[in-house]
């Protein structure tokens, strides 16, 4: 590829990134909007819409075929299976820390994810961590440890989603699925199961929204959740992954700012403390991968510049 082209391909991926990465960082004012819903019925909504809107790209792209394939290969649905439950747990659970005042501990627990992603590279994939990276790791241990203490008990909220979306995430990268026909198997096996506990939960308000306004906010709930997936999905293949990494704490530093700053959630020094560590392995970690990327591969033996 050359400079020209690679140039005009990373100029929409920027774009892609940055508009997957702040939906995200700002959807706290969308699900603060339905903090009135039961978290279990939300999540459900999520899905279903996700669906629906899924499903009519795929019609649009005429691309039913593909994952009608998936559905026929054993390996691929059981991975994608898991995928479901662990994608599932991570967005009623941040769902649920956002509605209960715990949107600093889920700000933490993304801010440790990409750590949590070289971690399990090291452990599942064989990928030998670099020192700068082992730095890392090793400074975002002792900030949730430094947290740990200071709460009296584990930061589980942050740890809850830090795991479940790298593992997620480690599922998906073995699973050879492309990306919008995983997303629409995993809403395709979430849905129905979704829709019965929608149909049959007994909330004690009505499910599909109390005001119109509720139920439009609750059928754009698929919106908010499947197109930032999407943009992201997009900017992974224009970006370089280092390119990524440093972006993607556009989305925690923004929940941090909006519950402190709009939603006056406690952070207290020791949260300073814990969060110092981090950003300080987040620089140690940006750094080793912008020196990894300029630094060119060896040229095999044998061959000529």
């Amino acid at each position: 590829m050359s400079s020209d082209s690679s140039a005009a391909a990373r100029t929409p991926g920027f774009a892609y990134a940055f508009a997957a990465y702040v939906t995200w960082g700002g959807s706290p004012l969308y699900w603060k909007q339905l903090a009135h819903v039961p978290p279990v019925a939300l999540l459900c909504h999520r899905v279903v819409w996700s669906f629906v809107l899924v499903a009519g790209l795929l019609t649009l792209r005429r691309r039913w075929s593909e994952t009608l394939d998936v559905l026929r290969q054993p390996r691929a649905l059981a991975a994608l299976l898991l995928t479901t439950t662990l994608i599932s747990f991570n967005w009623g659970l941040y769902i649920w820390a956002i509605n209960s005042g715990r949107m600093v501990q889920g700000s933490l627990g993304y801010y440790i994810n990409p750590l949590a992603n070289v971690l399990l590279a090291r452990l599942f994939l064989g990928e030998r961590l670099r020192w700068l990276q082992v730095g890392a790791v090793g400074l975002a241990a002792l900030g949730v440890l430094n947290l740990a203490v200071g709460m009296g008990e584990v930061p589980w909220v942050s740890l809850a989603l830090a795991g479940s979306f790298s593992l997620y995430g480690l599922v998906r990268k073995l699973a050879p699925v492309e990306s919008l026909t995983g997303l629409a198997v995993e809403t395709a096996l979430a849905a129905p199961v979704a829709l019965g506990v929608l149909l049959l939960g007994g909330w004690e308000q009505p499910v599909w929204g109390s005001t119109s306004r509720d139920t439009l906010l609750l059928m754009f709930s698929g919106v908010a959740t499947a197109l930032p997936l999407l943009w992201f999905a997009q900017a992974a293949r224009r970006l370089r992954y280092s390119t990524l990494g440093i972006i993607q704490y556009v989305s925690p530093t923004l929940q941090l700012a909006l519950a402190v700053l709009v939603y006056g959630e406690a952070f207290t020094s020791r949260h300073a403390v814990t969060f110092a560590c981090l950003w300080t392995a987040v620089a140690l970690y940006a750094f080793d991968g912008l020196w990894a990327a300029r630094v060119p591969a060896p040229t095999p033996a044998g061959q000529g510049t």
